[in-house]
């Protein structure tokens, strides 16, 4: 899983899973740009790949918006020639029950998760025809058994992600572009942060693998898919909870 040569872009990569996948990455060649809504984020996982001698810029971005989507695109091909890997993996958490969910966060949400997702791919992938390319969706449980700790618009978001990420195997394959998603379970990162010692407890007993998910275990398995050995696998959901869901 070497990528000298090899450009990827990671959206929501200032903190938890997409920074460590960024950090993954760079160690093993690639040259990333680091997307995140909060700039000082995006420049910190950035400086720290380049103080350890990888190679990475950054960009402010908000996926909802499609002109960020653009600059971004436009940024990494400007500062490194093309692109050669998306890993989508920003997204916002909503834990809002059915009655209590409003239009604006039902929106904000799609925007973001969903929308978001679809235009990245969408600028990608005429960078992406010549030489071939890997999208990586980052789904998550809540998308393949419901909401389970997570509201409907977050998991509605998550399992439409799923589909999508079929349907665009699907066109692009022809193009020698792969589309796979990755679904995470409960990842210990600084969403679950707050909870308690009981809770986190509670957590674990309902993982076969008796412990959460770590933010590499993520990272590990985008690797994969942006490696040359995931190169006829393309339409697939890797799940990655410990054995939460088996499907």
């Amino acid at each position: 899983m070497r990528f000298s040569g090899k450009t990827a872009i990671i959206t929501g990569a200032g903190q938890g899973i997409g920074r460590e996948i960024a950090v993954t990455l760079a160690q093993r060649g690639a040259s990333v740009i680091v997307c995140d809504i909060n700039e000082n984020k995006a420049a910190g996982t950035a400086g720290e790949i380049n103080r350890n001698g990888y190679k990475a810029g950054y960009i402010g971005a908000d996926v909802s918006k499609i002109a960020d989507i653009k600059r971004m695109v436009e940024k990494t091909v400007e500062t490194f020639g093309g692109v050669d890997i998306l890993v989508n993996n920003a997204g916002i958490l909503s834990v809002s029950s059915v009655a209590d969910t409003t239009e604006e966060e039902w929106d904000a949400v799609m925007a973001v998760n969903l929308k978001g997702a679809f235009f990245a791919m969408k600028e990608v992938a005429p960078y992406m025809e010549k030489n071939g390319g890997r999208i990586i969706n980052i789904s998550s449980l809540a998308g393949r058994m419901g909401g389970y700790a997570n509201g409907p618009a977050y998991a509605a978001s998550k399992a439409g992600l799923i589909g999508m990420t079929m349907c665009a195997a699907r066109k692009l394959a022809p193009l020698g572009i792969t589309v796979n998603a990755v679904a995470p379970g409960t990842t210990q990162t600084d969403i679950i942060s707050g909870l308690s010692e009981e809770r986190i407890n509670s957590l674990k007993q309902s993982i076969p693998m008796n412990r959460l998910g770590q933010p590499e275990d993520v990272a590990e398995t985008v690797a994969f898919l942006a490696s040359d050995g995931a190169k006829f696998i393309t339409g697939a959901v890797i799940d990655v909870n410990g054995g939460m869901f088996m499907g």
